[in-house]
């Protein structure tokens, strides 16, 4: 029986990251994270580890082919025999392509592609809000889950503070230039009818509720 695979999009504050561990664990698949991987293969100096280095250190973007081989590598281990749930790639119509002919190579297929969809004007509301612990990464947000004492993380104790891409100037910025970059990802799939909306303004409970309604059809 072929795998299952999926692939979420959603901008940055749609709570993307939240939503695909609650689908891989319900639907047992895989949760690949394109971020997870090239770490992996950098800290491991694979040979497209190497070969990804080279061009990072020349302040290049990564070639297609080498995040390819990276995430086709990662596809053929056992934990996705069930499929996988893709998240942060592709990114654009031709790694979407690519990604395709690989699957197709192993008699496989992208289901469909959930996309969590949030207006602008909240997402820079969620994301600017964005507290992080200096010690192991724990976020907190100054509206929906503030730290007990300011500044200080819950958990460990140790000081919070908020990462430049969080600030209110930058967060705009990477709203548009996510949605500039994905647009022709999201019209791509739904010209292949495999995109279907779910309306990430809504609780993470209900979101996850809707997300899963529509896997299970």
């Amino acid at each position: 029986m072929a795998g299952r695979f999926i692939v979420l999009l959603g901008p940055p504050g749609a709570g993307k990251g939240t939503q695909a561990a609650v689908i891989s664990k319900t639907l047992q698949l895989a949760h690949i994270s394109s971020g997870d991987i090239f770490r992996e293969n950098l800290k491991n100096e694979t040979d497209l580890g190497k070969m990804a280095q080279k061009y990072m250190n020349a302040g290049e973007l990564v070639p297609d082919d080498v995040t390819i081989a990276m995430i086709s590598e990662r596809l053929s281990r056992t934990d996705c025999e069930n499929g996988a749930l893709l998240d942060g790639f592709p990114r654009t119509p031709a790694q979407a392509e690519a990604l395709a002919e690989k699957l197709a190579e192993r008699g496989e297929h992208i289901e469909c592609v959930p996309y969590i969809s949030v207006p602008a004007e909240e997402l820079i509301t969620r994301l600017s809000g964005r507290w992080t612990c200096r010690e192991n990464g724990h976020v907190f947000h100054a509206q929906y889950n503030p730290s007990k004492k300011d500044g200080v993380c819950d958990i460990d104790g140790s000081a919070l503070y908020q990462r430049d891409d969080d600030k209110p100037e930058t967060v705009a910025n990477r709203i548009r230039v996510y949605m500039d970059q994905t647009s022709p990802l999201i019209e791509y799939y739904k010209e292949n009818q495999l995109l279907f909306e779910v309306d990430g303004t809504k609780s993470i409970e209900k979101v996850s509720e809707l997300l899963l309604q529509k896997l299970n059809a």
